[in-house]
């Protein structure tokens, strides 16, 4: 076997919960709370009703945010999906992608589908190490320009997850990893910037094609002799960086190194909103956006691309700086309800947003992938200007939101769809997790 191929099925088959240290295991239950939160979050939205409706309950898997228990191919399709829809799932800045929702809608439906109860253990082992496998063959990617990370290196990490959860050994583990490499998605990267809400179901294919690449590999098929060198070194990307994928790993868990989002928009715009937001804590002339002239951001190449003033849809929206800005400074706020309904269609949302400029500081580029910066200035019809910049984005592991803002979040996107109760008992019992000697207990409504 090849380096990476043999260090990544070692680690997978070897790494047991107490291998993983107290700090990282509890970070992955406030992931696996915000995966959850994204996905009954999501699912309200109607076009997940809509398809959610379709499906015949058949089967032991779960549909989150639905009492429909369908087959576990099919609720890992669509609890991945509805966990993209809000832009609310948390992501992995060195991978540029999102390891957590391509890893736990599948290990969730996995886990239904055993004859055997798995324990909360198991459950967070195979959690992180899915995760871990996701993120670092992320890292060491550098996919084509046009593509969208979705559906792509996640593949490998949820199927490294399921091949945690069954134990597999090493032999079987390179298999399975070589196997899954050969189901990710050619993702168009314009889907996210013109709208285009088959974006959202990405996440939920590779969630799928994980749970197919298990099957396939108990049933005796066979990949590549190096699947994730091949698709990830040539196909989808210019290279692959083994060392940068395999650095520290099994001693630096990279579930510890994830952020969490507080608005419901796409990452890129997250550091132009946490400028605005000090400049509305400190000028109340902005309270008046009416009399605001024009806005203009600076700030890194990435999020110089979303400078789409008339976004189409929610998905456009999310995906615009110009309309995040504007929305914020109209509705005061940048949560779910400001991406949605006549939100998206408002005269004076729009008006700002047509007035707002995005351009990119190739210096602000040159501090990624560690730094995520961005300058907002704002001139006002009187002629006053009031600007600020920031180095980082808050939620990532530089500036940290609090437990209780990520509960916070949480209860309001669980509420879309369940009872405070409900959504109460299953939070507490994610943080419970490694007491459970039947994990799919926990997530019981």
């Amino acid at each position: 076997m090849t380096k990476h191929l043999d260090i990544f099925s070692a680690f997978l088959s070897q790494t047991r919960f107490d291998d993983i240290p107290s700090e990282t295991v509890s970070r992955a239950k406030l992931i696996i709370a915000d995966c959850v939160g994204a996905i009954v979050g999501g699912s309200a939205e109607p076009e997940m009703l809509a398809f959610t409706s379709s499906i015949k309950s058949s089967g032991t898997s779960r549909i989150l945010g639905n009492l429909k228990l369908t087959d576990p191919q099919t609720a890992s399709f669509i609890n991945g999906t509805a966990g993209t829809v809000l832009e609310m799932d948390e992501g992995h800045q060195f991978a540029r992608g999102h390891p957590g929702m391509h890893v736990f809608p599948v290990l969730l439906a996995a886990t239904e589908n055993k004859t055997k109860p798995v324990s909360g253990k198991d459950f967070l082992t195979a959690f992180i190490v899915g995760y871990d496998i996701a993120a670092r063959i992320g890292i060491g990617t550098s996919l084509n320009a046009n593509m969208h990370p979705h559906g792509t290196w996640g593949v490998v990490g949820a199927a490294a997850a399921i091949g945690a959860l069954n134990r597999l050994d090493e032999v079987q583990s390179a298999e399975l990893l070589n196997i899954a490499s050969s189901l990710t998605l050619a993702t168009s990267r314009k889907t996210m910037l013109e709208g285009g809400t088959v974006r959202n179901a990405y996440t939920g294919v590779a969630n799928q094609m994980s749970y197919t690449a298990h099957t396939l590999l108990m049933a005796g098929f066979t990949g590549e002799r190096d699947g994730i060198g091949s698709v990830f070194g040539g196909v989808v990307s210019s290279g692959f960086d083994v060392e940068g994928a395999l650095e520290s790993i099994g001693k630096r868990f990279e579930v510890n190194r994830n952020y969490f989002k507080l608005y419901a928009c796409c990452r890129y715009n997250h550091a132009a909103l946490d400028a605005l937001w000090i400049l509305i804590d400190k000028h109340p002339e902005l309270k008046h956006p009416d009399q605001i002239d024009r806005i203009h951001i600076e700030s890194y190449f990435l999020a110089a691309e979303l400078d789409n003033p008339k976004p189409r849809n929610m998905l456009a929206a999310r995906f615009s700086i110009p309309f995040a800005i504007a929305t914020t400074l109209i509705n005061r706020s940048s949560k779910v309800h400001s991406f949605t309904g006549d939100c998206l269609t408002d005269p004076a949302t729009l008006a700002l947003a047509a007035r707002t400029k995005v351009s990119e500081n190739c210096f602000m580029s040159s501090q990624l992938p560690d730094l995520r910066p961005a300058e907002v200035s704002i001139t006002m019809k009187n002629g006053h200007n009031f600007k600020v910049g920031v180095k980082t984005n808050r939620g990532d592991w530089q500036d940290p939101y609090s437990n209780a803002q990520l509960k916070e979040k949480y209860m309001s996107l669980t509420a879309r769809r369940w009872s405070h109760k409900t959504s109460d008992n299953v939070y507490n019992n994610i943080f419970a997790l490694d007491r459970f000697s039947n994990v799919a207990v926990a997530f019981d409504r």
